[in-house]
């Protein structure tokens, strides 16, 4: 299962930091650049030479890479050819591909979803695969509908999805922190909740959490967790340890370390724990700026990553 080598891989390299790639324009120096082009190719050959550049840097000591895919898509068809490829050439590397795609749909399109990036399309009988990733994010927001064509490529495949719970963005509360009432017993079996808690109202995020928990009951690996993961926000350190208590076999993908300020003492064990323009622009840091130049970005880059190795040493698995 996906999920048992990602826990592998984060106990081998002692190292639970996944590297966002999420390539702003603004974060490539002049020498990804093809001389003065400025048209939607050159920028998404920009982002692959960058991109590749950073992946040679860091594939030894992170388990996994997370692109996310509206950085790539905004380039058009081009963008998307740089993603794939980018893809491919972490895969080549040994990386595993946390695809940061955040869909959500029902029918059909969840499942032509579903099938692009962590299954087969059939072509005239032949299951052939599209970008093909380890593990996705998902919006549970339509329900199980939406979900479940991803889960169904996690057993097919030996894949993973991590569902959105409880985001690192400010306005999350806005809707996921709304009070639920009525909530079933059933729903929170085996989270470590009291029985007489469980008719009380509850946060959405909590009610998310622990359909997460049941759609991931029958797809626990090795590892003791489960396939079907979520997406908790570091910058929510509450939140996040009673989540750990309603999903205790729930794999958490951590976003909002470092730029957006949650720090290691604001995560909970059990996490992989992300960080896109923190390390792909780290040469832009004042703190790495005088040592690395725009040319050097990917040692920048490596040296963040291994600075933030060291920070997450409680996290250990």
């Amino acid at each position: 299962m996906a999920i048992d080598e990602l826990i592998y891989r984060i106990k081998y390299l002692r190292n639970p930091s996944v590297v966002g790639l999420d390539p702003d324009l603004d974060f490539l120096p002049d020498c990804v650049w093809d001389s003065d082009a400025s048209d939607l190719t050159s920028a998404s050959q920009a982002i692959l030479r960058f991109n590749c550049e950073i992946i040679d840097a860091v594939y030894d000591i992170v388990p996994a890479v997370k692109p996310q895919i509206a950085m790539y898509e905004r380039f058009g068809a081009n963008g998307v050819n740089a993603y794939a490829d980018t893809i491919s050439y972490a895969k080549a590397k040994g990386l595993l591909i946390i695809a940061d795609i955040k869909r959500g749909d029902i029918a059909s399109t969840a499942d032509a979803y579903a099938d692009a990036h962590l299954g087969r399309v059939n072509i005239k009988g032949m299951r052939t695969p599209v970008f093909d990733v380890d593990f996705v994010t998902v919006n549970p927001y339509l329900g199980e509908d939406a979900v479940a064509p991803f889960i169904k490529s996690c057993r097919k495949y030996n894949k993973g999805v991590f569902v959105l719970v409880k985001t690192s963005n400010p306005g999350s509360g806005q809707i996921q922190d709304l009070q639920v009432l009525n909530q079933k017993v059933s729903d929170f079996k085996d989270s470590g909740s009291k029985e007489s808690d469980l008719t009380k109202s509850i946060s959405l995020y909590e009610h998310v959490a622990a359909l997460v928990s049941e759609w991931g009951r029958d797809l626990i690996g090795e590892s003791g967790y489960s396939a079907v993961g979520a997406v908790v926000g570091a910058t929510h350190p509450k939140q996040a340890r009673r989540l750990r208590e309603i999903m205790p076999h729930t794999f958490f993908l951590a976003p909002g370390y470092g730029a957006q300020g949650a720090k290691a003492a604001d995560l909970v064990k059990g996490s992989i724990v992300n960080s896109s323009r923190g390390i792909i622009a780290a040469y832009k840091n004042p703190k790495y700026k005088d040592k690395f130049g725009p040319e050097q970005f990917a040692k920048a880059a490596r040296a963040a990553v291994l600075e933030m190795r060291e920070d997450l040493r409680c996290l250990e698995i």
